[in-house]
């Protein structure tokens, strides 16, 4: 049961993350002010489920994978802070600043750097966690086949 509210999480919170990161190209390239202000505001509002997915997940793999020595475990073990990091060192942060400025119309240098960071940052923890996604599926496989 774990191994599955696990999965599900680490999921959702995978699939939130692409849903903010794809919305905010798409909304910088072809969208107006109000739409990048909205889009920005929503982030916001989706970090209510996406923080608590978040946790779950991390709470979850840690308790799954407590004993695990294996290399996909250990390569999980070690992306986790990193992508934990990211997340509440750069891209929350960033959240609440881009909507601010989005909300007051303001797209000045400061915002577009920081957006640029946000993509970036968004993308490496995209990378992290679909390669957690893969190990998990591979270790999933292997107790299966031994079940």
């Amino acid at each position: 049961m774990k191994q599955k509210i696990h999965a599900a999480a680490g999921v959702t919170a995978f699939l939130i993350i692409l849903t903010f990161w794809s919305s905010t190209v798409l909304s910088e390239a072809f969208g107006t002010p109000e739409t990048i202000a909205l889009v920005k505001s929503r982030i916001l509002i989706g970090m209510l489920a996406l923080i608590p997915a978040m946790a779950i997940a991390g709470g979850s793999g840690m308790a799954i994978g407590r004993r695990r020595k294996d290399a996909p475990a250990a390569a999980k073990k070690k992306r986790m802070p990193l992508i934990a990091a990211n997340g509440l060192l750069i891209l929350l942060p960033a959240a609440f600043f881009l909507e601010t400025k989005a909300s007051a119309g303001n797209f000045d240098g400061a915002f577009v750097f920081v957006q640029g960071v946000e993509l970036l940052a968004g993308a490496l923890n995209l990378t992290m966690m679909g390669l957690n996604i893969r190990d998990g599926r591979r270790m999933a496989a292997r107790r299966k086949g031994r079940a």
